[in-house]
């Protein structure tokens, strides 16, 4: 025992994740499907009742044994991404969320981006890799082609309609997390195929990667200096907006990274009075990491840039403002309160948020925008972030760059989103009460598609550069 017990003093070994009875398991997933049919506004919106109730009879039948949190997780969202709505999410227990950091390790060591049938690599855990170097192209990993693990890992993330690049993004944000999620840490060695530096393919094994722990018990003096209270606040909004201006082009570079919080409205205001006040002709607005927020600052940021009044959607509705399982859903109160106060039924049945259906916002008259704009977007542009693109594209001074946006072109289920809480697993869902159509004249099911095309590039992975802004920087240049 002391030669077993000395052998081990730098791993961590934790106990395996507790299972759940199957009859709880199929309890909760009995509880989840009431609480969305009873208030889920789009359940139904691009999958069939009849499809909906075959995929949790199928998910229900096929819990054959306990499980633990993990493994039930992967079945969850594997079944509420067949609704297709974005909005429409599960989470880890509060629970798990304490302990999930001691299950991290073992995991995959590359960090890849992925895109269409392509992974690429972005960074190796272990340093001074030679072989996994950035902008590596990999073609298999343990046999698996790239089309067959994104496939795979697509199944469970829930997207708005169609849109896969949505999922794109949210893999390559954590590939390592899903690829361990979906498929374990049984892995100690990967065998994985990339392309040389001559387009060669190749085959190289590397390890699963485990941090090494420190057992020397040094002090390590942290050289780092100490930031103030109002330091680490302008860092905090420095990360959700910022505004870089080149007077020598005179292009303005806005970086948007949600539509909450951030002080947004003075943070607006007083752009576009330096804007205007400096005669900026071009404003790019980098949208790409924007996943949504506040829909009043959207509109609010629509207002100093659109020509024409503009009304949020043509229909955003509820099918029921009663909350009948308002003991699994948190905050319920709050909620039921502003349907109740902020919705209407009308005639037929539904409850209406009349004030965005009908109220048509103008473009503002103090320090208004009129030079050359353009937006980037990409899979994790969402929400509110993909509503106010859509207002914008086809004006003549707007150029939309990028990607597919990750949110519905056509409109999503959002506005009000509390959380289900499952009762036996602790399992969270998000629960989205409003159907928004922004405008039912546009195409249903995909996200809104740039006026230039400009995907990912190994190349420019490889060699660090922005492919998207380089290839604004060029337009702006030309139309000089």
């Amino acid at each position: 025992m002391l030669i077993v017990s000395a052998s081990v003093p730098a791993q961590n070994f934790y106990p395996p994740l507790p299972k759940m009875a199957v009859a709880d398991l199929k309890e909760d997933i009995r509880i989840l499907k009431k609480v969305l049919e009873a208030n889920h506004p789009s359940l139904y919106w691009y999958t069939s009742k009849d499809s909906i109730d075959y995929y949790f009879e199928t998910t229900i039948a096929n819990i054959t044994d306990s499980l633990n949190e993990v493994e039930y997780k992967n079945r969850l969202s594997k079944l509420i991404a067949t609704i297709r709505c974005g909005h429409t999410t599960v989470r880890f227990s509060k629970a798990y969320g304490k302990i999930a950091n001691r299950y991290r390790f073992p995991q995959f060591p590359l960090a890849l981006k992925a895109w269409d049938d392509s992974l690429v690599v972005l960074g190796s855990a272990y340093n001074n890799d030679s072989i996994f170097k950035r902008g590596t192209i990999v073609t298999a990993i343990n046999g698996r082609s790239p089309v067959e693990i994104l496939d795979t890992l697509y199944q469970y993330i829930s997207t708005d309609g169609y849109i896969t690049n949505h999922k794109s993004q949210v893999i390559s944000g954590n590939f390592p997390g899903w690829y361990k999620t979906i498929w374990g840490d049984g892995d100690s060695i990967y065998v994985i195929q990339y392309l040389d530096s001559l387009g060669q393919e190749r085959e190289a094994s590397i390890k699963a990667y485990r941090p090494i722990k420190d057992t020397t018990k040094k002090q390590i003096r942290d050289t780092t200096p100490t930031l103030t209270r109002r330091e680490i606040r302008k860092l905090r909004l420095l990360n959700k907006r910022s505004m870089l201006i080149d007077t020598l082009h005179s292009t303005a570079f806005i970086r948007l990274t949600t539509f909450s919080g951030g002080r947004l409205k003075t943070f607006f205001r007083r752009s576009f009075k330096t804007l205007n006040r400096l005669s900026i002709a071009n404003l790019v607005i980098d949208l790409r990491e924007n996943g949504g927020g506040n829909v009043n600052n959207s509109i609010d940021l629509t207002r100093y840039l659109i020509n024409k009044p503009f009304k949020v959607g043509d229909s955003i509705v509820a099918f029921s403002r009663r909350m009948q399982y308002s003991r699994y859903i948190k905050p319920s109160f709050i909620y039921w309160l502003a349907m109740n106060f902020g919705g209407k039924k009308m005639k037929d049945g539904k409850i209406h948020y009349r004030r965005y259906e009908q109220h048509q916002y103008k473009p503002a008259t103090k320090h208004h925008y009129d030079g050359k704009l353009y937006l980037i977007q990409g899979g994790y542009t969402f929400s509110a972030a993909t509503m106010f693109i859509s207002y914008l594209q086809g004006q003549s001074n707007v150029k939309v760059l990028g990607e597919e946006s990750g949110g519905g072109y056509y409109g999503n289920s959002a506005m009000h989103i509390p959380k289900i809480t499952l009762p036996n697993s602790g399992l969270i869902v998000s629960l989205p009460l409003y159907r928004l159509v922004i405008d039912k004249n546009r195409p249903k099911g995909r996200g809104i598609i740039p006026d230039i095309t400009i995907k990912p590039s190994s190349q420019a992975i490889r060699e660090g550069y922005d492919i998207k802004l380089r290839e604004v920087r060029r337009m702006i240049d030309n139309s000089r």
